[in-house]
């Protein structure tokens, strides 16, 4: 009899848990996705004749374990982009992390001599609440760059006070980074380059998602079975076993891998304790909205995406996909752009129309200045992504802490991937979680998968580089 496995979700972190499991034909793996494709929010889809990611997308991790998986499956189909992300402020571009040098340009001698001060009055006089976003950025680079490059956005982006979000996602983020450092780094005093400054990432000739592609059809040769469409009614635990109802049919399982969402997972699955409701309720996710542009203009900015810091812009984001690799334009001779836009279920604007968004994005490109005209406006999509960003509200962690310490107590049950860990992943944390995940069933491991995306120690680390894997 072989061990059945039972994986919800075709993200990144659930395709490769699958595919790893599948190699092994000592075990039955079924996926179950509740779309009709891989990949997730880091799936690429056809739009304008072109390919085109949900929002931006990079590939990049120096943990070896990861980079062999990449190039397992991606083979030679990749190219090196190198990378240029700034930050956009009153129709100006700045370098982040943060160049002193352009940053006096923009901001003129004076403003930037009170932004040395405040940066000063930080390190040695004022000190600030370092549990919170705001008091930790504050602390590091000043209170006067703080609402300068950091504070709209990040209220943008998590639709709270930057008072009220835990500094943990400014140390996921930006780190050890400060504005001291900038400052050296400019000088060119510091030879050991920060880990936020990642200059080149690869990225796979046929789009982000064609990486979840290729690993999908490895699962499907595998004998795995993968299931679209498959929206879960309850999961329940009995006798040493899982059992999975989806349209009145009983699926049976020995181990359980769970990437949706984790207040979804525990809202069906029928062991939830009642005294977990507070706890469940209080996690909260963050909505994204992408509104695809195609604009009769070329070379409106050289970045791949910029990070929006004006208030009387709507969005938060603007990518665009001209600035990547020539493959995926596909002889377009026009650009196009995703604006992003964040909120909650119940923002008016999550139950927007085409055509109301359309006219957001359209005024955010005039106010920008990226467009001279609205008639450049060629043609526009949007797609609504739910629950995209796990919020680190206020105790959000004691909360959790009661959730995992709960599922602890269930055998062969994992929970993993940016919405089943409640963890802020980039794909290469996501995809570390589904290959530890399918290690702690395939060899009895005891990978502490909820300690990934923290400042974790890599066993050998490496980098993809045009020619290949280099270890470092």
């Amino acid at each position: 009899m072989k061990n059945k496995v039972g994986i919800i979700g075709a993200g990144p972190a659930g395709l490769t848990a699958a595919y790893e499991l599948s190699k092994n034909a000592s075990f039955s793996c079924d996926l179950f996705e509740q779309s009709n494709e891989v990949g997730g929010m880091a799936r690429s889809i056809i739009l304008f004749d072109r390919i085109l990611d949900i929002g931006p997308h990079r590939y990049f991790s120096n943990d070896l374990r990861v980079n062999m998986l990449w190039l397992e499956i991606i083979g030679d189909e990749y190219k090196m982009v190198d990378r240029t992300t700034r930050i956009f402020y009153k129709k100006k571009f700045y370098f982040y992390p943060l160049k002193p040098i352009n940053a006096l340009f923009n901001l003129g001698i004076l403003e930037s001599f009170l932004c040395v001060l405040s940066y000063f009055n930080s390190r040695f006089f004022k000190k600030y609440n370092l549990d919170t976003f705001e008091g930790w950025v504050s602390d590091r680079f000043g209170k006067r760059l703080y609402n300068t490059f950091f504070k709209s956005y990040t209220e943008k982006l998590w639709g709270i006070s930057c008072d009220d979000l835990t500094s943990e996602f400014a140390k996921q983020r930006i780190k050890k980074f400060s504005l001291g450092e900038a400052i050296i780094s400019s000088l060119k005093l510091n030879k050991n380059k920060h880990k936020t400054l990642v200059d080149q990432f690869a990225y796979p000739i046929k789009g982000n998602g064609y990486v979840y592609e290729k690993m999908k059809i490895k699962f499907v040769n595998n004998n795995g079975n993968l299931f679209f469409n498959s929206q879960i009614e309850s999961i329940e635990y009995i006798n040493k076993k899982y059992f999975i109802k989806i349209e009145n049919k009983i699926y049976e399982y020995d181990y359980l891998i769970s990437t949706m969402p984790i207040d979804n997972f525990l809202n069906i699955f029928k062991n939830t304790l009642p005294n977990l409701n507070d706890s469940i309720s209080l996690l909260s996710f963050r909505n994204t909205i992408v509104v695809y542009v195609k604009v009769d203009k070329l070379d409106l900015f050289i970045d791949q995406w910029l990070y929006i810091q004006d208030s009387n812009i709507l969005s938060g984001r603007i990518t665009n996909f001209n600035n990547w690799i020539p493959d995926i334009i596909c002889n377009d001779t026009n650009t196009v752009l995703a604006l992003e836009y964040w909120c909650f279920d119940f923002d008016d604007i999550w139950n927007y129309e085409k055509s109301q968004l359309s006219e957001i994005a359209t005024k955010d490109l005039l106010n920008c200045g990226f467009i001279d005209d609205k008639n450049q406006v060629l043609d526009f999509e949007v797609i609504k992504v739910p629950k995209c960003y796990p919020i680190y509200k206020e105790n959000y962690n004691l909360h959790l802490d009661k959730i995992t310490n709960f599922l602890s107590e269930f055998p062969g049950l994992q929970l993993i991937g940016r919405y089943g860990s409640f963890k802020y992943n980039n794909q290469d944390h996501s995809i570390l979680m589904g290959l530890l995940a399918a290690r702690n069933i395939l060899y009895n491991e005891k990978n502490d998968t909820w300690s990934i995306n923290t400042d974790y120690e890599y066993h050998e680390s490496s980098k993809i580089t045009a020619t290949g894997l280099q270890k470092i």
